[in-house]
C-alpha cells in the first residue's frame, strides 16, 4: 500500500499571498499569522509575494494573474466576508469560493482558500488567534502540505 501524505517541504518554494483590505482589522491579523507561519517554515520574505486587493471579490482575478506567471508553488487567499443585513454576503462568498476552486483545477496549483465567511465580527476575530485557531496560519500549513503532496505525486510519475 502506498500512502502519500503532506509533510514539511525540503526545497525552496515560492508563495503568493493575496490579502483583501475589506474588514482590514481581521485581514491584517490573518496576514500576520500567515507571516509568522512562514517564519516557522524558514521561508524567506524574498520567496513570498503579497498582493493586497480592495475586497474578497477581487481575489480570484488576481489569483488567476499570479497563476498565469507560472512562478508560484501555491497561492494563499486571505480575506474576511462578514454577513450583513443583505444577501450580498451570499453572493460574495459564492463568487470567491468558486473562483478559487476553479483556478486550482485549471492551473493544477494549490489555491488555498483562507477567506473567513462568518456571521459577525466576533466570529471572524476568534478565527484570527482569538480562541478558534488562526486561519492565517492554517492557510500556510495547507499550502505547504499541498506542495508536498504534489511534489510526491510528481516524483511518482517520474519514477514510473
Amino acid at each position: 500500500m502506498i500512502i502519500i501524505e503532506g509533510m514539511k517541504v525540503t526545497r525552496s518554494v515560492n508563495l503568493a499571498l493575496i490579502v483583501s483590505r475589506f474588514n482590514q482589522e481581521v485581514t491584517d491579523l490573518l496576514l500576520a499569522g500567515a507571516q509568522a507561519r512562514l517564519n516557522h517554515y524558514n521561508i524567506d520574505a524574498s520567496q513570498v509575494c503579497v498582493v493586497k486587493v480592495p475586497g474578497a471579490v477581487e481575489i480570484p482575478l488576481i489569483a488567476k494573474k499570479l497563476a498565469q506567471q507560472n512562478h508560484f508553488d501555491a497561492i494563499v487567499c486571505l480575506g474576511a466576508v462578514i454577513r450583513g443585513e443583505t444577501t450580498h454576503y451570499d453572493y460574495v462568498c459564492e463568487q470567491v469560493s468558486k473562483g478559487c476552486a476553479s483556478l486550482a483545477l485549471d492551473f493544477n496549483l494549490p489555491i488555498v482558500f483562507g477567506v473567513l465567511t462568518t456571521e459577525n465580527r466576533q466570529q471572524a476575530l476568534a478565527r484570527c488567534g482569538g480562541g478558534r485557531g488562526h486561519k492565517g496560519e492554517d492557510a500556510i500549513d495547507t499550502a505547504i502540505e499541498m506542495i508536498s503532496v504534489i511534489d510526491q505525486l510528481g516524483q511518482r510519475n517520474q519514477d514510473a
